[in-house]
C-alpha cells in the first residue's frame, strides 16, 4: 500500500481496530509501508482522543468507539468551542500550566494577542505551538524523562522543575470523568498532573461531554483538586448536577 497521509492512516487504523478488535505495530508499519514509530505516534494519538487503548506490541478496540471523517472534523469542532471558553478564563499577564494533549493544545491559538503570558508546559507540541505566537509569551518547559505513551515529559525532574513555580491556572484534559472520584487516565503516570494541579491556584479541566461517565481505573485528579470543568453543551444535566455537588464550577459550551 502506498504511504497515505496521517488523516487518512488513522482512520484506517481505527476502521481495522473495529473490523478485528486489535491491531499489531509490526503489521501496520508493514500495511502502510512506514515505520514502527510513525505508527506507535498514531496508537499514541487516537488513544488520546479516546478511540483505543494501547497495549503491548499494538492497541485494542474500545466498547462502541467509531471514528469517520464527519467524527473527526466534528471533534475538532469541539475541542475548538472547549478552548475559547478557557481562553476567556485567563487575564493578560497571567502565568498558566498546559498539560499535553490535543484537547489542551487547541487552547494555544486562543492565547495569541495575550500580552505578558508565561507559560509552563510538559508538551514539545504545545512548546512549539507557543513558539510560533506572534505575542511570544514566556516559554517553560519542565524537562524530565521523555514518556513515549503520553508524547510528554513525566518524573521526578519535571515534578521538581514544577514545585519551583507557583501558577495562576492549569489547563487539563481528561480521558475519562469519573462522577464520584474525578478525572481519569489510560496513562499510569499520574504524578506530574497532581503536582501541576498542587502549584496552580486554580484548576480547569478540557474535557468533551461524550468522556464524562467513561470508567477508566487510573484517578488522575481528585474532584477537590478541580475548580473548573469545561465540557459541551449536550453534557448530561444529570452528570451536571453530580459534577456541581463536588463543588466544581461547569461551564457548558
Amino acid at each position: 500500500m502506498t504511504k497515505r497521509n496521517t488523516k487518512q492512516r488513522r482512520h484506517i487504523i481505527i476502521t481495522e481496530l473495529n473490523n478485528n478488535g486489535e491491531v499489531s505495530v509490526d503489521q501496520l508499519a508493514k500495511k502502510f509501508d512506514t515505520s514502527e514509530v510513525t505508527i506507535r505516534k498514531d496508537l499514541a494519538a487516537l488513544e488520546n482522543s479516546g478511540l483505543l487503548l494501547r497495549r503491548y506490541g499494538g492497541a485494542i478496540a474500545l466498547p462502541k468507539e467509531v471514528v469517520s471523517d464527519e467524527l473527526s472534523e466534528n471533534v475538532s469542532i469541539r475541542k475548538n468551542e472547549l478552548a475559547q471558553a478557557a481562553a476567556k478564563l485567563i487575564r493578560e499577564h497571567n502565568r498558566i500550566v498546559i498539560d499535553s494533549g490535543s484537547t489542551t493544545a487547541s487552547l494555544i491559538k486562543q492565547l495569541d494577542g495575550m500580552r505578558g503570558l508565561v507559560v509552563m508546559t510538559n508538551s514539545l507540541n504545545v512548546a512549539n505551538a507557543l513558539n510560533e505566537l506572534e505575542s511570544e509569551p514566556t516559554l517553560l518547559m519542565t524537562g524530565g524523562t521523555w514518556d513515549a505513551h503520553s508524547e510528554s515529559f513525566q518524573g521526578q525532574v519535571a515534578e521538581s522543575v514544577l514545585r519551583s513555580y507557583d501558577f495562576d491556572q492549569l489547563f487539563i484534559g481528561a480521558d475519562g470523568v469519573d462522577l464520584e472520584r474525578g478525572t481519569t487516565t489510560f496513562n499510569e503516570l499520574v504524578g506530574l498532573s497532581k503536582v501541576m494541579a498542587e502549584v496552580s491556584r486554580e484548576v480547569i479541566v478540557m474535557v468533551e461531554s461524550e468522556k464524562i461517565g467513561r470508567k477508566i481505573p487510573n484517578l488522575e485528579l481528585a474532584w477537590s483538586s478541580i475548580d473548573i470543568l469545561i465540557t459541551n453543551k449536550d453534557l448530561n444535566p444529570e452528570f451536571k448536577q453530580q459534577i456541581e455537588s463536588h463543588d466544581v464550577k461547569v461551564i457548558c459550551v
